[in-house]
């Protein structure tokens, strides 16, 4: 997919708001729907991507600036260099969308999580959400609002911002 028809959005949030486990169940609907998913996660700290005492930990730590390690069935590539998200987003060309976890900055598309007891209003720029995703009785004036469990409808919502059929392969334009 080029950069041109790359089809991106993002889950945002403050921190422990709950985006990783919204993820896993949006991505498990996309996925029974036929779609191919790639998720980028945005760190917000420094992260050290090898288990400490593996071989490609030990080659990092010995001076090497990047190792990869691969099997028949996938691969790690760990490098030390700055990268943009548009960067990372090429390595996923047959992705049928692309989903960010964080970017609650970013122009891109995002479902806003603010879950009570972590949070209590939106952080997020309004014109860029999809919809604010809440178990909290906030709404904001032309953005709908979700139940943290509404993942059917969040799907929903998410092919019908970005184009896509909700069924791949279905003859929906």
């Amino acid at each position: 997919m080029s950069g041109t028809e790359r089809r991106v959005a993002a889950v945002s949030g403050v921190k422990n708001s709950g985006k990783t486990t919204l993820l896993e169940k949006l991505i498990a609907v996309l996925t029974a729907r036929g779609f191919q998913v790639a998720v980028i996660k945005h760190d917000g700290h420094r992260f050290d991507p090898d288990v400490p005492g593996t071989d490609s930990w030990r080659h990092r730590r010995a001076g090497a600036y990047g190792t990869a390690i691969y099997d028949g069935e996938k691969y790690l590539l760990v490098k030390t260099a700055r990268i943009s998200p548009e960067e990372l987003m090429d390595q996923f060309p047959e992705a049928d969308l692309i989903l960010l976890e964080g970017a609650k900055d970013s122009p891109w598309p995002k479902f806003e999580i603010v879950r009570g007891g972590n949070s209590d209003r939106p952080v997020c720029d309004p014109s860029t959400l999809i919809a604010l995703v809440t178990d909290l009785p906030l709404s904001l004036p032309g953005v709908p609002t979700l139940g943290l469990e509404d993942t059917g409808a969040m799907a929903d919502l998410l092919l019908d911002r970005l184009g896509l059929p909700g069924y791949k392969g279905s003859e929906t334009p």
